[in-house]
């Protein structure tokens, strides 16, 4: 077998193009892999050639340690999803669709947009559930309210899901809840009274 000759820069210069991909940004324990993997490719910068098998060796265990990194990203990510699947969209407080949408105003108007952003989406469901386009059902997900809802108003099916993306994310603390956010629940909720409230649904 050929001996494959790499030396330490271009060792570490492969290393930082792979680290420089997207899929390595993130915060929290991966930030701090990444920190040590940056401080482990300093140190054998100094040290490659003491080591058996010199850079070949060296290249092959870095990517080993960044495919592990890949592997625990997906597995966290997978396990968010998980997550965010099996979370109720109500709490214990059970309103009207104007309970929750009322809530929601006064909410948004003290830029409180993540429990403006919930209530609203609360009121979306309560809407569909009191004009009987879907059945009330306990414990139902923002998830499954897009997925239900879609199939029974088609024409909504991307704004559901949108606005249901929108909840989980301020609710699970993936993205700070925004005005637009709530800009965009808010619409979709407009769409469904106007929709339900056309003849087919009285």
């Amino acid at each position: 077998m050929p001996t494959v000759d790499i030396d330490g820069e271009t060792a570490r210069a492969a290393a930082e193009r792979e680290l420089a991909k997207p899929i390595y940004h993130e915060s929290g324990i991966t930030r701090q892999i990444l920190d040590y993997i940056d401080t482990l490719l300093r140190y054998v910068a100094v040290k490659g050639a003491e080591i058996p098998g010199g850079w070949f060796t060296i290249s092959v265990l870095v990517l080993l340690l960044l495919t592990a990194v890949v592997g625990a990203i997906r597995l966290g990510r997978r396990m968010l999803v998980d997550r965010r699947s099996a979370a109720p969209l109500f709490g214990a407080t059970q309103l009207s669709a104007e309970g929750h949408r009322d809530s929601a105003q006064l909410h948004a108007a003290s830029g409180d947009w993540v429990a403006a952003i919930r209530h609203r989406l609360r009121a979306v469901a309560r809407q569909l559930e009191e004009t009987g386009v879907l059945r009330p059902t306990a414990g139902r997900t923002a998830t499954e309210l897009a997925r239900d809802a879609g199939a029974a108003l088609p024409a909504l099916a991307g704004d559901l899901a949108r606005a249901a993306e929108t909840f989980n994310d301020v609710s699970y603390g993936e993205l700070p809840a925004t005005a637009e956010g709530y800009r965009i629940v808010a619409e979709l909720d407009d769409q469904v009274r106007a929709l339900t409230q056309a003849p087919l649904y009285r």
